[in-house]
Parts: C-alpha cells; sequence; structure tokens
C-alpha cells in the first residue's frame, strides 16, 4: 500500500482520474487529489472526496482540513504548507490527465497553481499523462515539453488512439486507461531507477524492402513491442537510443528516435550505435529478404497488361548475429523470435545458440490475439544459461518489464561468473512458472 497523490488537470479525461483514484483505493492505495480551477469545469471535487475518503485541494490558499495527511494517518500538530506536506509524504504523485497547458508549465518549471507547485516540490517519482486532441499532442511544442520532463526523470504513459471528445475526430491523444496509469505508478515504487548510467539500444517496427518506387516487402509489425521496451528503459534511467522502421505508434517522449526503412539502414544505424551501448533489444521485425535488383521506376502491367518479371530475391544481412560478433565484455544482447505453432521454442533456442545473444524472447505468431499490431503479447524468454522466464498474456508495457528485469538479471550473472547453463524455470511480470 502507498500514498499516491493524484493531480488532475483540465480536459474531458478527468472522468478517467476519477476511475483511477477508484482503482487505487480498491488495490489498497491511500489517495489524496489536486484539482486545478479548469478540471473543475469537467467534474467536481466531492466525487473525488467520496472515493478518497480525504479533502480535494485546488489551491495554495485554501486551508487543507487534513493538514497534508493520507487517510489513516495521524493529523499533524499544526497547519503545514499544503504543497510542501503534500509532495514530502506522496510516494509517487501522478498527472492524470496532463493537459498542454499543464505540460508546458511543468517542462518549465511554472508554479502557478497548486498542482504545478506540488510538483516543483516533490521528491517522489512524477508519472505524467497527457490526454489532448491529436494536433495539440503532435505538436512539436508539446513533443519537447514532454522529451524535457523525461530528460529531467518524470515518467510518462503516453496516450492512446481512438476516438478524441472532439465530435468525429479519431487520433493519438486519448488518455491511458486507469489500470495502466495505477500499473506504471505501482513498478515505480517496486523499481529503483537502477538504469542511469546505461546506454540502452532498442530496435523496433518492421522493414520495407523496395520493389520499385511504389512497392516493398513488409511486414505487419507496429512497432509496440519496441517502443514498450523503449519507454521502461528510459522509465528506470537509461539513455535510450530507438531505431524504428515503419511503425503505427508514437516514439516515447524523452528517447532519442533513428527513423529508417531498410534492413541495411537499421544495420547501418545500429552499428553506429552499439560500441557505447550497455543493452541491446532486438525487437525489430527485419526481412530476412529483399528484392535483389529493385526498380527506379514503377513497374507497369502495361496495355494490355502483361506478367511480370520473376521477382529474385536476395538475403539481407544478419543484424544482430554481425552485432554479438563484434561485442564487448559486459553488452547484454537480445533477440526477439517470432515464430509460428508447436515448434516455436524449440526454433527460439536454435536462434539463442545461432546468433550468440545472451537471450531470446520467443512469441507464438500462428495466434491471432496477440503479437504483431496487437496491444498484448505472450512470451517465453529463453537465456543462455538456461533460465526460462514465462510471460503469459498481457500488455506490452508488463512484457517490457519482464524482459528487462530479465536483462537486469543477466547483468548481475555476469558480473558474477554465473554461467552454469543448467535448464530453471521462472515466472515473469504478469506470468506463472
Amino acid at each position: 500500500m502507498a500514498r499516491l497523490l493524484l493531480g488532475v488537470s483540465g480536459g474531458v479525461a478527468a472522468y478517467k482520474a476519477l476511475l483511477t483514484a477508484r482503482l487505487a483505493v480498491k488495490r489498497g492505495h491511500t489517495v489524496r487529489v489536486i484539482q486545478t480551477p479548469a478540471s473543475l469545469k469537467f467534474i467536481g471535487a466531492a466525487s473525488f472526496e467520496a472515493l478518497t475518503g480525504a479533502p480535494v485541494l485546488t489551491s495554495e490558499f485554501e486551508p487543507d482540513p487534513d493538514r497534508g495527511r493520507y487517510p489513516g494517518e495521524p493529523l499533524a500538530q499544526r497547519t503545514p504548507i499544503s504543497h510542501l506536506a503534500l509532495a514530502e509524504r506522496a510516494e509517487v504523485y501522478l498527472i492524470a490527465p496532463a493537459s498542454a497547458n499543464t505540460i508546458a508549465k511543468l517542462a518549465h518549471g511554472l508554479a502557478d497553481n497548486l498542482l504545478t507547485s506540488t510538483a516543483l516540490a516533490a521528491r517522489c517519482p512524477i508519472v505524467v499523462a497527457p490526454a489532448m486532441n491529436d494536433r495539440m499532442y503532435s505538436h512539436p511544442a508539446t513533443q519537447a515539453n514532454l522529451e524535457q520532463l523525461a530528460t529531467r526523470g518524470a515518467t510518462l504513459v503516453p496516450p492512446q488512439e481512438g476516438d478524441l471528445a472532439s465530435h468525429g475526430e479519431y487520433g493519438l491523444g486519448r488518455l491511458a486507461e486507469p489500470e495502466q496509469l495505477i500499473a506504471t505508478c505501482e513498478a515505480l515504487l517496486s523499481t529503483e531507477r537502477t538504469w542511469t548510467r546505461l546506454r540502452v539500444l532498442v530496435t523496433a517496427g518492421g522493414t520495407r524492402e523496395p520493389i520499385d518506387s511504389v512497392r516493398y516487402i513488409g511486414n505487419r509489425s507496429s512497432g509496440r513491442m519496441g517502443f514498450a521496451l523503449a519507454a521502461e528503459a528510459a522509465s528506470r534511467g537509461a539513455r535510450v537510443t530507438l531505431v524504428a522502421g515503419a511503425v503505427s505508434v508514437a516514439a516515447p517522449p524523452g528517447v532519442h528516435v533513428i527513423q529508417v526503412e531498410t534492413a541495411a539502414q537499421l544495420a547501418r544505424a545500429c552499428e553506429q550505435t552499439f560500441e557505447d551501448c550497455d543493452v541491446v533489444l532486438m525487437a525489430a521485425a527485419v526481412a530476412d529478404f529483399r528484392p535483389a535488383r529493385p526498380r527506379l521506376e514503377k513497374v507497369k502491367k502495361g496495355d494490355p497488361p502483361s506478367p511480370p518479371e520473376p521477382l529474385e530475391l536476395a538475403l539481407t544481412d544478419d543484424v544482430i548475429a554481425g552485432l554479438a560478433a563484434r561485442r564487448r565484455p559486459g553488452q547484454v544482447l537480445v533477440a526477439f523470435a517470432a515464430e509460428h505453432g508447436r515448434e516455436a521454442i524449440d526454433e527460439g533456442r536454435a536462434k539463442l545458440q545461432r546468433k550468440g545473444v545472451d537471450a531470446v524472447v520467443v512469441n507464438d505468431i500462428s495466434r491471432s490475439d496477440i503479437g504483431f499490431d496487437t496491444a498484448e503479447n505472450e512470451v517465453v524468454i529463453l537465456a543462455r544459461d538456461g533460465v526460462r522466464v514465462n510471460v503469459d498474456r498481457a500488455g506490452k508495457e508488463t512484457v517490457a518489464r519482464a524482459v528487462l528485469d530479465e536483462v537486469e538479471r543477466l547483468r548481475s550473472s555476469e558480473r558474477g561468473g554465473e554461467r552454469d547453463g543448467a535448464p530453471r524455470e521462472r515466472s515473469g511480470a504478469g506470468g506463472r512458472a
């Protein structure tokens, strides 16, 4: 059970903050709520007070009847300064929804209301969950502000894609669901920022190998898994470089993104970054084949139509094996294996040996409910020392935490010299052995 401080800024998504407070209390946390004056236009303080059992504050100048205490704690002998007391006792400060205006204030250190003043005084982890129109979210100013917050150590929970408040509009800007917000807070409470000195390289998305100036060979990868890995590594304090192919989701703020298209471009980007990295997570769906002789112009059917010439394919370079061949001591390399059906685990073990990596994350792409272009995944992590981690079906953020937990174990084993290779099995985040 933890003390959760919830900051609510103005926006239609404020109703989800109410659901988040309710879920937090249900999970045993004690909650205090700060609302901006604008948020009161969308949801009243009485609703939060009924759920949390504590008064809601909206101004630095109003007295706190509970004197900075969280539900269940004794009343202080004197009346403290509200924004200092709430921040001092909070174990995590969640700002959800965070409007574009509030994000701009937080990024630039403004303290013109109780929510932002408390953020400056907080020494606990701060979680910022944006919610706004997709055009506002994608604006360079908003993205720069989010990157600034991430650089300063805030944990960002990216918005989701879906229907927006404006009638008929659809895009990236919906507040993350309460379950994800609470899971992020709980992960911060249980995970120290132990990666602050680490450099992490992540690849994500699919590659596109051109056939001609219009067509290409591609795959169904959305990039969600790689982006979740990058976000989790950044939340643990690492400096993250994300090499992204064709993706359908927004990159996590605070992460350096290198955009690529082909397998050759991805290989070059990785080679330029690899030497300085401590951890490499190769989640991209890199094409195994490319057209041997791509055309610079569009191939036409002709009039009358005639069959095209047979498409001759050539092998692409094996990026992860090439990196593993030139690794330095202390680096941890993780490959991902999208395999099909019953032989998935055996194929993963073979890939583990063939690629020369420390671990392979295997998922079965014969299932339509997980893997490519879905929000969830179910994987088995096979490590070089014989450990097998089963991660049952869960959101890709949960899977990312399990993968990074295994990376931490491998780094500890490397330092301790544990390489016995004896088979062992355990469960990961969200999984069962």
